[in-house]
């Protein structure tokens, strides 16, 4: 029986186990979104994971729009990942940069007032912090056709540089309710050309994006992460079976090292509870390694892998407050809580890098 513990080839990629680190915004780079020493530390602690997905990283100044997030746009900011992702290195663990354009959830506070991109002239419901505080969305414009050989430079661009700064790989972030999943999402895109309408027109982009990663760092240094069930962000689909399984096909004919997938399970705390499950259907169409995330703890997440609905485990919030967790999970260790504090999106190390391993807790004890 497959265990979490077992070892597992993501493309180029050995993680000697499957348990992975998802992908989690820290907000602890600088107001230029220049990555910190800090987060190196940060990272390293949990390179006992399979395979860490960083957090969300910016392409592009057009792209970004969260408050002391990280960029990998600029040579500054690649030359201040190198020593972060070389201290995962030296701690023996793997990392690859997740890439990101939030399209309409970025304000123009961050666009010296310019509109942001979408799929169509939508708008996010609520609001979002910038450095001036919070702000209501405001309506994005529709991205022209003109515009997407740069928007597909920016990405390749930004996977060059993950690897100049030695990450292992990318991943493509095409999930909650950000640029790609606005293209993807019936709800979202309400285009009439040939990125809009059917199912093959919506993922369009994605294909486009995909492939120009793979062109740019190998099919077997591309991942994808989608988030194929319910309302993200205000993003929904009409048919999300059909949507996000023609998806993944199109992602399995790519290529890709692995595809992620950010699907609350029934009854979990973070997501809808009520929206059924589109992963079994993307099970089969997809020809490479599956990860599911969201909720996962030891006991559902080994069901998982046993019932053969995924090669894989990313843990998310569960990693971020037990940096150890591989070891809680081998010993049966009660686990850090998870404490919702608003240090999570800080600047300091109370809440990032202070959560005590089980040698740090029975040191104190002693």
């Amino acid at each position: 029986m497959t265990t979490l513990f077992d070892p597992i080839t993501v493309g180029a990629i050995e993680a000697p186990n499957r348990a992975f680190m998802a992908p989690l915004t820290r907000c602890r780079a600088t107001v230029d979104f220049v990555p910190t020493p800090i987060m190196g530390e940060y990272y390293s602690q949990r390179a006992g994971a399979g395979l860490i997905i960083s957090e969300a990283t910016g392409i592009s100044p057009q792209g970004l729009g969260t408050p002391f997030a990280p960029g990998i746009w600029s040579e500054a900011q690649t030359e201040a990942w190198k020593p972060v992702v070389e201290q995962v290195h030296q701690a023996g663990g793997r990392i690859i940069c997740q890439l990101w354009h939030m399209g309409r959830i970025v304000h123009p506070d961050f666009l010296n007032g310019e509109q942001p991109v979408s799929a169509s002239a939508t708008t996010a419901p609520g609001s979002v912090r910038t450095y001036a505080g919070k702000r209501d969305y405001v309506e994005a414009r529709p991205l022209e056709i003109s515009e997407i050989p740069g928007l597909l430079d920016d990405y390749q661009n930004a996977a060059e540089n993950a690897i100049k700064a030695g990450f292992d790989g990318v991943q493509l972030h095409a999930a909650n309710g950000y640029l790609i999943d606005q293209f993807i999402r019936s709800g979202t895109n309400l285009r009439t050309d040939e990125y809009g309408g059917p199912v093959e027109n919506r993922i369009r982009l994605l294909g486009e994006v995909t492939q120009r990663l793979v062109d740019a760092v190998g099919g077997d240094r591309v991942a994808v992460r989608l988030s194929p069930n319910g309302d993200s962000q205000g993003a929904d689909d009409a048919t999300p079976v059909e949507t996000f399984t023609a998806a993944a096909r199109l992602l399995s004919q790519i290529g890709v090292a692995f595809l992620e997938l950010r699907e609350p399970p029934a009854h979990g705390t973070y997501g809808n509870t009520d929206v059924p499950a589109v992963s079994p259907d993307i099970r089969p169409v997809f020809n490479g390694p599956l990860v599911l995330n969201s909720d996962y703890f030891y006991d559902n997440a080994t069901a998982a892998l046993a019932d053969n609905k995924a090669d894989a485990i990313s843990f998310g919030r569960t990693f971020m407050t037990n940096p150890d967790l591989l070891e809680r999970f081998k010993a049966g260790a009660e686990l850090n809580p998870i404490d919702f504090t608003p240090t999570w999106y800080s600047q300091g190390p109370e809440g990032y890098v202070d959560y005590p391993t089980m040698a740090q807790k029975e040191a104190a004890q002693a």
